[in-house]
């Protein structure tokens, strides 16, 4: 597969990062390295999206000092970045709310195609600005001015660099303005993103509690994203998955991130790292 023809992907990782900790960043780090490998996927970003604090679990730090911890523990990542939406909100929002705000910024912001994880590549969701006329991809029919794949690419990542990986000092406690003008970006079509979120398989388990999650927001979060799990703790997804009818109904949506590397860092519990 060409650059082009691959699927861009930004991987949103949401949870209370009660602290955060390396095993957290690494299992960004091997979820790109696996999805790399399998020659269908680019990684272009990843978001860490700190909980709200009215989520109400016990001992649940401020989100402003949470925020700060997350800041500082992906300040050396030219790839991940810290979103403070979820943070900011009135009130707790679910995870399937923040995939879909993630999703609708991406189709303002890059006008790239964002199609669900179930939609064919040949019936895409273009994003496009509000109550604009489309305007064509070429402006003439020089054929020298056609973006090439490497021009495609490079604005399509100039435009995600600018809200995937800016972070601004920690000490001002400022963070990336998502409403801030970012210009006009052209409309390539040939480039396809998705949002997939990622997770350890401690939270694939909890889609099989009963009454945890809201089924229609599995349906979505399953269905229509897609999910990438880093095992943990040496843990049986396929067993995890046979255990839901949703999980069981969209097992291709799911992808299980293998390799053969001894990560230590990933059986890293927040728990037990702020008691240490």
């Amino acid at each position: 597969m060409t650059e082009t023809t691959k699927t861009h992907v930004i991987l949103l990782a949401c949870g209370s990062f009660n602290p955060i900790t390396k095993g957290h960043i690494q299992m960004f780090e091997r979820a790109r390295d696996y999805l790399h490998k399998t020659g269908r996927f680019i990684v272009i970003g990843g978001i860490v999206s700190p909980v709200h604090d009215s989520y109400g679990k016990q001992g649940l730090v401020s989100s402003r000092h949470r925020l700060i911890m997350c800041q500082l523990a992906v300040q050396n990542s030219d790839w991940i970045r810290v979103d403070p939406w979820e943070c900011y909100q009135d009130t707790w929002q679910t995870t399937c709310s923040v995939l879909e705000h993630h999703r609708d910024l991406m189709k303002r912001v890059t006008g790239c195609i964002l199609s669900n994880v179930n939609t064919p590549s040949m019936t895409p969701v273009v994003g496009q600005p509000q109550n604009e006329t489309p305007q064509p991809i070429y402006q003439n029919s020089n054929v020298s001015s056609k973006p090439t794949a490497a021009k495609i690419l490079g604005k399509v990542g100039e435009s995600l660099s600018r809200i995937c990986c800016v972070r601004p000092p920690v000490e001002r406690f400022t963070f990336v303005d998502e409403n801030a003008n970012l210009g006009t970006v052209m409309r390539y079509e040939e480039i396809e993103l998705r949002i997939l979120l990622l997770c350890g398989s401690d939270l694939l388990e909890s889609f099989c509690i009963p009454g945890l999650w809201n089924e229609a927001d599995m349906e979505v979060i399953v269905g229509d994203f897609g999910i990438v799990v880093v095992p943990r703790d040496a843990a049986d997804t396929d067993r995890i998955m046979n255990h839901s009818s949703i999980l069981r109904k969209y097992k291709n949506n799911i992808m299980v991130v293998k390799d053969d590397i001894n990560h230590p860092m990933s059986v890293v519990s927040s728990t037990k790292s702020r008691y240490v």
